[in-house]
C-alpha cells in the first residue's frame, strides 16, 4: 500500500472518530483501519494478532473495540461460542429495522430483509421498549452446503 492511500486511510479514520466525539489515538486509528480492512466480523484475538506486532498491547486493543461499540461505529456480535466479533457499523444501516442471519461456523452476518418486527403497538404489549437487533444464528450455504 502507498503511503498516499495510507494517509488518506488515517484521515478518514480520524473524521469518523471526531464524528463519534472520539479522541484520535493511534490504537484507536489502527483498530478502526484493521476492522474496515476485514471481510467478515472479527474477534479481539484476531485483531490483537493483527496489532500487537505493531506496539498495541492486547488490552489496548479491546478498550478501543469497547470505545468504538460504546460510540455505536462498531457492531459486536455473540456467535453462541462465548466469543464477541466486531466489524464496522454502517451508519445508514438500521439494524433494528430486521433481522440478521449470522453463520456461527465462519461469521458472516447477512440482512434478513422482508421479515416484519412488531410493530409500536405490539411492542407495547409485549412490553418492549426498543428492539435493538433481532438475530438468527445457523450456518450458511457456503459452510454446510445442501
Amino acid at each position: 500500500m502507498s503511503k498516499k492511500s495510507d494517509t488518506g486511510e488515517i484521515e478518514k479514520a480520524r473524521e469518523i472518530l471526531r464524528g463519534a466525539g472520539l479522541r484520535s489515538t493511534p490504537a484507536r486509528i489502527s483498530v478502526l483501519i484493521a476492522l474496515q480492512k476485514g471481510s467478515k466480523p472479527q474477534t479481539h484475538a484476531e485483531l490483537s494478532d493483527r496489532l500487537v506486532p505493531l506496539g498495541f498491547d492486547k488490552a489496548t486493543v479491546f478498550r478501543n473495540l469497547t470505545d468504538l461499540t460504546d460510540a455505536e461505529l462498531v457492531s459486536r456480535t455473540e456467535l453462541g461460542d462465548h466469543v464477541w466479533r466486531f466489524e464496522i457499523r454502517d451508519p445508514s444501516h438500521d439494524r433494528s429495522s430486521h433481522p440478521h442471519f449470522v453463520c456461527v461456523d465462519c461469521g458472516v452476518v447477512s440482512c434478513m430483509e422482508g421479515l416484519e418486527l412488531p410493530d409500536a403497538n405490539q411492542k407495547k404489549t409485549l412490553n418492549i421498549a426498543r428492539i435493538s437487533e433481532i438475530l438468527v444464528k445457523g450456518h450458511c450455504l457456503t459452510c454446510e452446503p445442501l
